[in-house]
């Protein structure tokens, strides 16, 4: 025996017909208020939350977002507008998301220089990821990359961001200059003119470890490119 013709018996004609006539009461009345949220400003975008801008103006992220006035929170593709915002050249992602009633919340993660090279336009900003984002006044305390060819899309130059990366915060404060001849032969010229022979970007874990201790030590070159030998001269 089917469970609706269990039920059936059970309530009886009348009562098997009210409980159809409230399921599809039930559904009409669902889609009537999808609906109303889908096709009216009942779920308009009212309110929009932008978060982590340093250098970038809101304005900026507005014009990328392009939310019509009255359109529906639910009618919003927050992946395509995402994508949008991280088209802006200082940012690095760019998550969106729907906060009901009526706020689209946007998190903006930017890219930050850790390096830049002097060109004839002037200063090429660089991040993490070795992206060449902006052309500004580098930030104060951000190190100048001296290279034969430097670039995003030079080895040499994505060798260099990898060993600012990797090396100790107390030490990157203190980088003046990088100069990278090679993938494996890169050194870091400090503020207070003494020199830091880091080599490749391969263990970086163990040079990292016995850089600072070394630099407590007298002298003006600090040589880690073999961090199981290290050398001061």
């Amino acid at each position: 025996m089917s469970r609706v013709r269990a039920a059936g018996e059970l309530l009886g004609p009348g009562g098997l017909r009210r409980m159809r006539w409230w399921a599809l009461l039930g559904v009409i009345v669902l889609t009537v208020l999808l609906s109303i949220a889908w096709f009216t400003p009942a779920l308009s975008v009212r309110t929009i939350e932008i978060d982590g801008l340093s250098t970038i103006s809101e304005e900026q992220v507005h014009e990328q977002l392009d939310i019509p006035d009255g359109l529906s929170l639910m009618r919003i593709d927050t992946v395509a507008m995402a994508e949008r915002v991280a088209s802006i050249a200082k940012v690095r992602s760019a998550r969106v998301e729907r906060v009901y009633p009526s706020t689209v919340r946007v998190t903006v993660d930017e890219r930050r220089a850790v390096l830049w090279f002097d060109a004839p336009e002037g200063a090429h900003l660089i991040d993490r990821d070795a992206v060449e984002f902006a052309i500004e006044a580098p930030p104060i305390g951000v190190p100048q990359l001296v290279t034969d060819h430097p670039g995003g899309g030079d080895p040499v130059t994505r060798a260099a961001v990898t060993v600012v990366d990797a090396i100790p915060p107390a030490l990157n404060i203190q980088v003046d200059e990088v100069l990278a001849r090679s993938i494996s032969d890169i050194s870091l010229k400090l503020t207070d003119g003494r020199t830091v022979v880091w080599g490749g970007a391969d263990d970086a874990e163990r040079k990292a470890a016995v850089v600072l201790p070394l630099l407590t030590r007298e002298g003006t070159v600090f040589d880690v490119s073999s961090p199981n030998l290290v050398t001061v001269k």
